[in-house]
C-alpha cells in the first residue's frame, strides 16, 4: 500500500522472553542477546534435557509502512509454508489469497505449495518455486527477502535474517519475539484518534477516521474498516 501517505509515529514494541519495551532499532539489538540468554536459561535449567538446534532471528516489517514490525524466531528446519502461515495468522489473513517469498531472485509461492494454500487445483507457475522447502536451504544471517501477500491489493512485506543460534524448539513452531505496539494515527477530520478507515479514501492518504466522523464520511459504511495493528490495515476484508 505504498500510496499510503499518512504520516505517523515510529512506535515501541514489548520483548516477550522478558517483557522489556523497546523502539524499534533498540529492539532489534536487543533481542540479539536476549534470546540467546533465554535460550541458555531455559537448556540450563531444564530437568529434562529440552530439544535445542539452529533458529533464525527474522524480523519482519511493512515493506512501505514498516512502523509495523515483528521479530520471530524460525527453526532452521520449519519451511518457508510454516512462515507463510504464520504471518497469515499474525497479520494478513483475510480471504484466502495467494502468497510468495522472493529470495535472491528466486520466488517461492503458495501457489506451487502442493496444489496452493487452502489446495486450490492451480496450473503451477513454471518460473516460481514452492514454498515445501526449509529455512535452512535458503536462509543465511544478514539476507534480506521479500514477501507478497494477495495479488489483487497487496501487502508487501521486508524480511531479513538478524542471525541464527542454538535455542530450545518446539517442533517447527515459529516464536513471536516482539511485535510493535499499535502507531498513533490521528482522525483526518478532528482531533480524535482514528479507530476506522476508509478503504476507498485510504490511497489518496485520506480516509483515517473516529467514531464520530466515520458515521458522517461521504463513502458510508460499508466502506470502512477497524483500525488494526498490522500493515494490512484498511485492505480487502482484513479486520484484524
Amino acid at each position: 500500500m505504498s500510496g499510503q501517505k499518512k504520516e505517523r509515529l515510529e512506535s515501541n514494541g514489548v520483548c516477550n522472553l522478558c517483557g522489556g519495551a523497546f523502539g524499534k532499532k533498540v529492539m532489534t539489538k536487543h533481542l540479539t542477546s536476549c534470546v540467546k540468554e533465554k535460550a541458555n536459561a531455559g537448556i540450563s535449567s531444564s530437568k529434562q534435557k529440552p530439544k535445542s538446534g539452529k533458529l533464525f532471528h527474522v524480523l519482519v516489517e511493512g515493506r512501505y509502512q514498516p512502523e509495523y514490525w515483528i521479530h520471530i524466531a524460525a527453526p532452521a528446519r520449519a519451511k518457508l509454508k510454516d512462515v507463510d502461515s504464520f504471518l497469515r495468522y499474525t497479520w494478513l489473513e483475510c480471504c484466502g489469497h495467494l502468497s510468495l517469498f522472493t529470495i535472491d531472485g528466486v520466488t517461492y509461492s503458495s501457489d506451487s505449495s502442493a496444489g496452493g494454500f487452502f489446495g486450490q487445483d492451480f496450473e503451477d507457475d513454471m518460473d516460481d518455486e514452492s514454498m515445501d522447502i526449509a529455512l535452512n536451504n535458503v536462509l543465511v544471517p544478514k539476507i534480506k527477502f521479500y514477501y507478497e501477500y494477495d495479488f489483487g491489493t497487496t501487502t508487501e512485506l521486508a524480511l531479513k535474517v538478524i542471525s541464527e543460534y542454538e535455542g530450545i524448539m518446539k517442533g517447527k513452531d515459529i516464536q513471536l519475539l516482539a511485535r510493535n505496539e499499535p502507531p498513533i494515527i490521528m482522525c483526518n477530520s478532528c482531533p480524535k484518534s482514528a479507530t476506522q478507515v476508509c478503504t476507498n479514501c485510504i490511497y489518496d492518504g485520506d480516509g483515517w477516521l473516529c467514531d464520530e466522523c466515520a458515521s458522517e464520511h461521504k463513502c458510508g459504511e460499508e466502506m470502512l474498516l477497524p483500525v488494526v495493528n498490522s500493515p494490512r490495515v484498511g485492505m480487502c476484508a482484513y479486520c484484524g
